[in-house]
């Protein structure tokens, strides 16, 4: 019996030993699977309106870069400034399994119904830059100060025009607006019209074609060759006889074609001077025209901040972490208030364009010969 006893017991004593130095062995693939950081396995689908600015390909190249330092996978799409493009990328973003949808809309008031797709598949969404509205399926919005922006402009253009040291005018003025379908173009015009419509009620500055409001002013989808083209109709129906004093310009793409229209009939030389013209987004064509004296100023938004600060949002997120906003009141949607972050843009002229742009990195020495 005895005997019996204690073989059963080394028997139990060999099975334990046995179990023991297989149970961890059965476990380790797993183990190595779950190591894998859980960013690794998501997804962002990254949606810009369009390859024609360098600023949304920057943009684009930005946030791909700070998403992969994250440890996230990217799916970056670029729309060609095609609504319905836009909205099929989404869509195929959504059956490829994105996570997060991050979308600098062509035309915010669109994406409702994919919007809804995203939302029922469990999407994050976050609206880059431009708002995103009539829908209540976007979570976060990362933007700059828009109408912020705008005063900035406003104030380049009176400053410009010697009105803050005192000169009187009376100072011709035309006004260009950014494409109506972009929220931001709203907040750019009302932000400039803060400074500049004072200066006009008191008939300092003059709006010689009379054309003010979005309605009149706007320029559909940023496009530099309609804004040349309703520059030269201005010229040829309001200036034949008189001087454009300053051109408030939204964006520097505008500009560029505003300035071609300009020197078309003999501005900018010694003895036709051009106009102040304002701009937005420190393209380098843009930077090149301040300091050949053309273009007098630009507003600088660094995207790459932007494409961090909207990394940082989506990790927050996803960790269910508190999400860093600093503005949950501005930006209704006509839906809901999106809760938002705002950066602080910069002003940016001949006196200050190496400091902010170049020895930042945002633009190479080399680049502005």
């Amino acid at each position: 019996m005895k005997k019996s006893l204690m073989l059963l017991v080394s028997m139990l004593l060999v099975l334990s030993v046995f179990l023991s130095a297989c149970g961890p062995a059965a476990t380790a693939a797993p183990a190595a699977a779950t190591a894998v950081p859980a960013a690794a396995q998501k997804i962002v689908g990254i949606s810009m309106p369009t390859k024609t600015s360098t600023r949304w390909i920057s943009d684009g190249e930005s946030m791909v870069k700070a998403f992969e330092a994250l440890g996230y996978k990217t799916d970056l799409q670029f729309a060609d400034n095609d609504i319905n493009n836009q909205l099929s990328q989404l869509e195929n973003m959504i059956t490829k399994g994105a996570n997060v949808l991050v979308i600098a809309a062509i035309d915010g008031s669109t994406m409702s119904d994919v919007l809804q797709k995203a939302h029922d598949a469990g999407v994050l969404v976050v609206s880059y830059d431009r708002l995103i509205t009539k829908t209540a399926n976007v979570d976060y919005y990362a933007t700059f100060d828009n109408f912020g922006v705008g005063v900035i402009q406003g104030t380049q253009l009176v400053t410009g025009l010697g009105l803050k040291d005192g000169k009187t005018g009376p100072f011709n003025v035309e006004l260009f607006g950014g494409s109506p379908d972009d929220t931001n173009a709203g907040y750019f015009y009302n932000g400039a019209m803060s400074v500049i419509q004072p200066y006009i009620d008191n008939k300092q500055i003059v709006i010689q074609s009379g054309q003010m409001g979005m309605d009149k002013v706007g320029t559909l989808r940023w496009l530099a060759a309609t804004a040349q083209s309703r520059m030269d109709n201005l010229l040829s129906a309001f200036y034949t006889d008189k001087h454009v004093d300053g051109v408030l310009s939204p964006y520097d793409g505008l500009s560029i074609g505003i300035l071609s229209s300009l020197k078309g009939v003999g501005y900018c030389t010694a003895t036709l001077p051009c106009p102040v013209v304002t701009g937005q987004d420190a393209e380098v064509a843009s930077v090149k025209s301040i300091i050949a004296g053309e273009q007098k100023y630009t507003v600088f938004k660094d995207t790459r901040l932007l494409a961090a600060q909207t990394a940082k949002m989506v990790d927050q997120a996803l960790k269910g972490q508190t999400v860093d906003v600093n503005d949950t009141k501005t930006y209704n949607n006509g839906v809901k208030v999106v809760p938002s972050y705002l950066l602080t843009p910069q002003t940016v002229d001949v006196t200050n364009y190496m400091k902010i742009l170049v020895d930042s990195g945002y633009i190479t020495a080399d680049q502005l010969k």
